[in-house]
């Protein structure tokens, strides 16, 4: 599944540019330029991307100090919201673990993923192939965010709150919100589990900005969108509480840093004089 770079040509030939990628098993050249003084391109998103753990670590340590709160603080867990997302969750789970599984689906979204991205970034499709067994699009442009979309988009939920908002505002629909909370969890469920099976796999697509750089940014960007539906269905929790809390714990994190460095100095100094 991925990605491929060229001009609008019908048919099994496709004219490439001269900067061109090659996507399904290939390699992507483009990624690999230099920045001015020859730095690869690579190399600072791998730095970019450790710079990019910390932040990642604290918003974990967030996620879960504010789960924990508002689940037990603020009763989250008794209500509807929590339970009808935990039911669409644990269908789906049960679907994917014991049933054969909807991998054109999958495929269908995943590179219908990538065209909406290519559009949000001014470009244009102009093929889209899916099979069961992988796809691509054909693109006249290509980035880290359109290679990485698919594994931190999830287009269907999207869908479900869409058609929830289109429905919610003409008609009185009994149960609407329920069901909405319900088929959430199972289209969220759906993009964790297929971007967790797709990157065991192996996917081109991460090889784009680099795998490390790629995880990270994936991981994060799920991380807040789930935090982001936390603080939606949270009764009490807003946006402001939780940038407090982040800010606080990397605030206390850099200390715990700064501390272990400096008594590490001090320990290698010590050892410095005494030889």
């Amino acid at each position: 599944m991925g990605i491929r770079r060229g001009s609008k040509k019908w048919g099994n030939v496709r004219r490439k540019p001269k900067k061109s990628l090659a996507f399904s098993g290939a390699t992507f050249p483009s990624a690999s330029r230099s920045l001015p003084g020859r730095v690869p391109k690579r190399w600072v998103k791998f730095v970019l991307g450790w710079c990019l753990v910390l932040p990642a670590v604290v918003l974990t340590q967030t996620f879960f100090q504010t789960f924990t709160r508002t689940t037990v603080q603020d009763h989250f867990w008794a209500t509807e919201e929590f339970w009808f997302f935990a039911l669409g969750v644990i269908s789906w789970l049960i679907i994917f673990i014991g049933l054969p599984r909807p991998l054109w689906l999958y495929v269908f979204g995943h590179e219908l993923t990538h065209a909406v991205w290519v559009w949000l970034m001014g470009g244009n499709v102009f093929k889209m192939k899916v099979r069961k067994d992988g796809g691509y699009i054909l693109a006249d442009r290509v980035n880290t965010w359109i290679a990485l979309a698919p594994y931190f988009f999830p287009i269907y939920s999207l869908f479900v709150v869409i058609l929830y908002g289109v429905i919610g505002f003409f008609w009185d629909v009994p149960y609407l919100r329920e069901v909405a909370f319900a088929l959430i969890g199972v289209t969220w469920a759906f993009h964790l589990t297929f971007t967790c099976w797709a990157i065991w796999k192996g996917q081109e697509d991460l090889a784009y900005g680099g795998t490390f750089f790629s995880l990270t940014v994936i991981y994060a960007v799920n991380l807040l969108l789930l935090i982001g539906m936390l603080i939606m269905a949270s009764p009490k929790e807003t946006v402001f509480d939780f940038a407090e809390n982040f800010f606080q714990n990397m605030e206390a994190n850099l200390q715990i840093g700064e501390d272990f460095i400096e008594k590490s100095l001090q320990f290698a100094f010590s050892l410095l004089k005494k030889g």
